[in-house]
């Protein structure tokens, strides 16, 4: 019967021994040697103290502050460890009424702006975490912010534009800007890199 067995359990023991230690540590090795800051987390710091990742988006609801895409996580809104949509089609109730709720808090923080709500500022993603709203939607809240914060909207405009990611090449993604990087540049932090 070991005769049989034998086999199968070097097998085993010799692919648990590649694929479940080998592997990952040559993997994690790669990513700290050619990524330390994406490998660690992207996580940003003011003075020091962890503020939050770059890669993760976080629930901002205060006037003086841009506002980020809806989160459809759970128990709270931006919850890392609960990653996932909704998943409710554009015909629910219960997503028809998640956006018109969204609709409703944007026109009441800023009932002069008529403008049209850029989707990103009234649906949650796929994943529900992220960190970046599209230009339209931070140009959409820039007046509201500016307001909020006795700021001049030229000034704001200036951190919205130097913050601002574009598509790569020209042609791949849309413009962008990540809402917590932004949101330290208006409180005239400095985030740096921890790693």
């Amino acid at each position: 019967m070991f005769r049989t067995l034998r086999p199968a359990l070097t097998l085993f023991i010799g692919l648990t021994l590649l694929t479940g230690l080998a592997y990952p540590l040559l993997v994690t090795g790669i990513a700290q040697l050619a990524f330390p800051w994406r490998a660690n987390g992207s996580v940003l710091a003011v003075n020091g103290t962890p503020v939050g990742s770059s890669l993760i988006g976080q629930d901002f609801s205060a006037p003086g502050v841009f506002w980020g895409r809806p989160s459809a996580t759970i128990p709270q809104p931006d919850n890392g460890l609960a990653s996932g949509g909704s998943n409710l089609g554009p015909t629910n109730p219960a997503q028809i009424a998640a956006v018109k709720a969204n609709v409703d808090a944007l026109r009441a923080a800023d009932p002069g702006n008529e403008a049209p709500i850029p989707v990103d500022l009234v649906t949650a993603s796929g994943s529900g975490l992220d960190p970046d709203i599209s230009l339209a939607a931070a140009e959409y809240q820039l007046d509201r912010v500016a307001r909020a914060r006795h700021m001049r909207p030229q000034a704001v405009q200036r951190l919205l534009d130097a913050h601002a990611v574009h598509p790569f090449l020209g042609l791949f993604g849309e413009p962008r800007v990540n809402v917590l990087e932004l949101n330290l540049a208006l409180d005239g932090s400095v985030p740096r890199r921890l790693r």
